[in-house]
């Protein structure tokens, strides 16, 4: 049974062991993770730990992995498929992994997604990702399978010709309880962070979010509208509105997600309807969703 292996960073000290197996092992499903514990193939400085054992820096997690859920072996790493036909892939991407190369994760999106296709066809087009999800961010993200269907759906998001909806927690009531908000977004690509201001400034783009709540009170449940789609729009946006999602503690309420034990970010995108004007027909009109796991 292959052994990894790592040592707990600053980034990581007060996360649950579980947390850090996920970051480690980023192509692992939920229900292999949970089957490594219960079998007590985890340890933490020599000692077997269980799944929500908090950890700190400096600590060596070892974890020992079946061999064929391991990346480069001869099976196809796990995909939650939602939707595939000739010339585009639809996937519930995990929390933890990135979509395309990045710091936070070795294995991408983009390289499960490829697994998966080249496993039927080794000479198939490499799959090409229409849209970006953020690495904490889970939820419906989709893939184009040739070179005419990502054109077609780049042009779709490019124009907008879509309708894309999250489901998120957040601090707080929310008043009005539905509203579409509009504001500028200002990204600093240097920090990998953005800032919400109410005029036009320079650099500035255009924002708008819309949202409705479906549960009110200290914790309210939304769903959001993302109209535009800018870098961390819905994070950002509603943070700037006195609401941060619960377990976001880059622009969030650090003290607030530790008193709730939010180890993780509370945000999923659950639904995707696509407009291609007759391009791809397969999807006109069609609407795909999943349930958020919080």
């Amino acid at each position: 049974m292959p052994l990894k292996e790592s040592v707990i960073s600053l980034q990581h000290a007060g996360k649950r062991v579980s947390d850090c197996v996920r970051a480690m092992l980023p192509d692992l499903p939920e229900s292999v993770i949970r089957r490594i514990f219960a079998d007590r193939d985890v340890k933490l400085d020599g000692k077997r730990v269980s799944y929500n054992e908090a950890v700190r820096a400096g600590q060596v997690l070892k974890v020992y992995v079946p061999d064929t859920r391991m990346s480069g072996s001869a099976s196809v790493p796990p995909l939650d498929v939602i939707y595939e036909d000739n010339d585009v892939l639809l996937v519930n991407k995990r929390a933890g992994i990135s979509v395309e190369p990045d710091a936070r994760s070795s294995t991408t999106l983009t390289d499960l997604c490829t697994a998966w296709v080249k496993s039927r066809d080794p000479e198939s087009f490499p799959p090409a990702a229409c849209h970006r999800l953020d690495n904490r961010t889970c939820g419906l993200c989709l893939f184009a399978k040739n070179e005419r269907s990502l054109e077609i759906l780049q042009d779709v998001f490019r124009t907008r010709s879509l309708e894309k909806y999250y489901i998120c927690l957040v601090r707080g009531i929310m008043k009005p309880p539905s509203a579409v908000c509009r504001a500028w977004l200002v990204k600093d690509a240097r920090k990998a962070v953005v800032r919400i201001t109410d005029r036009p400034e320079t650099d500035a783009k255009p924002i708008e979010t819309g949202y409705e709540t479906l549960q009110s009170g200290p914790v309210s449940r939304l769903r959001v509208h993302l109209i535009t789609g800018r870098t961390h729009q819905i994070r950002a946006h509603l943070a700037a509105l006195g609401h941060p999602i619960l377990g976001d503690d880059l622009y969030g309420d650090r003290d607030f997600n530790r008193r709730e034990k939010a180890r993780s970010l509370k945000l999923c995108a659950v639904s995707l309807r696509l407009d291609t004007a007759g391009r791809l027909p397969a999807l006109d009109g069609r609407e795909f969703s999943i349930e958020p796991p919080f």
